[in-house]
C-alpha cells in the first residue's frame, strides 16, 4: 500500500512548475465545476498546488542508476540530508520494482494485488520526517509495507540492536517482500531477525514489538487508527497520510506526558488503508 500518482481531471491541463507558480494565490477555480464552492475549493487549491509542485519529479524519466535518482532528489531538495541520502543510496530501488518498469522513474510503480511503491521523492520525505526517530537501537514501524524496500531502509537506520517491522495484508506481497529484501543490503538484519515482514491488518499495527519510536503509515486512512496511537512510543513520531480522495500526509508526535500533536506537511494521493478483500476487489 502506497501512493499513487495524481489523475487529473480531464478539464484540468498539465501546468509546467514554473506556470503553477502563477497561481500561488490559490485561484485555481477555473479548473474545477462549479460544484466546490467555498472552503471546499480553498482546501481543493491547496492540494492541487501541492500536486503541481510533484509534477518536476515525474518527467525524470532518464535516470538509470540508484545514485543518479539520490543525486536527482538532492538536486531538487527532497533529500536534506546526508544520512538519508546514504540510506536511499544503500538500498537499491530496483530490487523493489517488477522488472518490467523503470526503477530510478521519480514516480509510483505497480507491484500487484492493486499495490504500488512510492514515488521515490515520496519515500525521501517520510524518511526525512522520520530520521530522527530512526537512531540506531529503535523500534520502527512500516504500516503497508509492499514492496519492503521502506522496511529495508528502516532496518539499516535503527541497525542490528534496533527493530524494524513491516506489515501488509496480502500474502504474496510479503512473500515477494522478503525476496526484495534478501537480494538487498538489508539481508544480513533480515536473517538477524532485527528486520520482519508479517502478514498482518496495517489498522492493528504489530504490538509484539511495540511501543514503536517511529511509525509510518503507506495507505490513507479516514482518521488514525487507534491501535497505531496506542503503539506509538512516548516522544515517537507517527507518518500517515489521512483523508478519502483529498488526503494531507500528516505527522503526529506524542509527547513524553502522552499528549498528541499533529500537523498536515502536504497534499497526497496514496491508496486506502483498508481490508484485505476492498483491496482486492475488481484485481
Amino acid at each position: 500500500m502506497s501512493s499513487l500518482r495524481l489523475s487529473l481531471p480531464l478539464s484540468v491541463p498539465r501546468i509546467s512548475l514554473l506556470q503553477s507558480r502563477r497561481y500561488s494565490s490559490c485561484d485555481f477555480s477555473r479548473f474545477f465545476p462549479s460544484c466546490y464552492p467555498g472552503e471546499k475549493l480553498q482546501r481543493g487549491c491547496r492540494r492541487l498546488q501541492s500536486f503541481l509542485e510533484m509534477e518536476q519529479f515525474w518527467i525524470a524519466g532518464s535516470i538509470d542508476k540508484n545514485k543518479a535518482l539520490v543525486e536527482h532528489l538532492q538536486q531538487y531538495g527532497k533529500l536534506r540530508s546526508d544520512k538519508v541520502a546514504k540510506i536511499m543510496e544503500t538500498i537499491d530501488r530496483a530490487l523493489f520494482v517488477k522488472k518490467e518498469y523503470p526503477p530510478y522513474v521519480d514516480s509510483p510503480m505497480p507491484i500487484g494485488y492493486n499495490a504500488t511503491i512510492s514515488a521515490p521523492h515520496m519515500h525521501a520525505l517520510c524518511l526525512e520526517l522520520l530520521k530522527d526517530h530512526l537512531q540506531p537501537g529503535m523500534h520502527a514501524l512500516d504500516v503497508g509495507s509492499g514492496s519492503g524496500y521502506l522496511t529495508a531502509c528502516f532496518a539499516l537506520m535503527v541497525g542490528p540492536e534496533g527493530r524494524a517491522v513491516g506489515i501488509e495484508h496480502i500474502p504474496e506481497l510479503v512473500a515477494a517482500s522478503i525476496e526484495n529484501v534478501k537480494r538487498s543490503a538489508a539481508a544480513p538484519l533480515l536473517e538477524k531477525g532485527s528486520l520482519s515482514l508479517h502478514v498482518a491488518d496495517g489498522r492493528d499495527g504489530w504490538p509484539e514489538a511495540a511501543p514503536y519510536d517511529a511509525i509510518h503509515v503507506g495507505a490513507a486512512a479516514p482518521e488514525i487508527p487507534k491501535a497505531l496511537l496506542d503503539q506509538l512510543k512516548p516522544g515517537g513520531r507517527m507518518v500517515i497520510p489521512v483523508g478519502h480522495y483529498f488526503q494531507d500526509l500528516q505527522v503526529i508526535d506524542k509527547k513524553l506526558d502522552g499528549s498528541i500533536t499533529s500537523r498536515n506537511v502536504t497534499g497526497v494521493r496514496y491508496v486506502p488503508l483498508t481490508s484485505r478483500s476492498a483491496q482486492l476487489q475488481n484485481y
